[in-house]
């Protein structure tokens, strides 16, 4: 598509089984592919907060936000503007190592300053929290020392300012 768009919406749901399911459903039924999808409960027990990527034009975004607010556990639906939201990722990266490249990634760790989470005879256990961008260039660097395993959360995202999604 020409003018695809990355979004990112922040979704208000009520905290309860099968709404992840519902949200999930509503865009496989349509044909609408996450990017990216992370949930956790909120300060209020009974709500969770979804961070939703999505990419696509102005209309998709707008039948996205459509169907979703269709959705009764659905509360509140916000598409955050990027220049007023914080948005981070956390990875965790097993990188291989042996006695002479140990040195080199623990430097390189801190120079991303990101922990070192895990320590073996092989291997180190790395958690970074950034954005995508400083986790990719983080990954990029340490590829020739070998990542045996990595796992990335996706992004999460919160409006600056004392502004309450809601």
């Amino acid at each position: 598509m020409e003018n695809t768009k990355r979004f990112v919406l922040s979704v208000l749901v009520e905290n309860h089984a099968g709404v992840l399911s519902r949200v999930s459903g509503l865009f496989s039924r349509r044909g609408y592919n996450i990017d990216s999808l992370t949930v956790g409960e909120t300060n209020n027990p009974e709500q969770s907060r979804m961070t939703i990527v999505v990419r696509g034009d102005e209309y998709i975004l707008e039948q996205i936000e459509k169907q979703l607010s269709k959705l009764v556990e659905v509360i509140s639906i916000v598409h955050c503007d990027l220049s007023t939201t914080v948005v981070r990722e956390l990875a965790l990266i097993k990188v291989h190592v042996t006695v002479e490249t140990r040195a080199t990634v623990i430097e390189t760790c801190n120079i991303f300053r990101v922990h070192i989470v895990d320590v073996g005879s092989e291997s180190l256990v790395i958690e970074a929290t950034g954005s995508e961008d400083k986790i990719a260039s983080l990954i990029r660097l340490l590829q020739p020392y070998g990542i045996m395993e990595l796992v990335r959360t996706g992004l999460t995202a919160m409006q600056r300012g004392s502004q309450v999604l809601e």
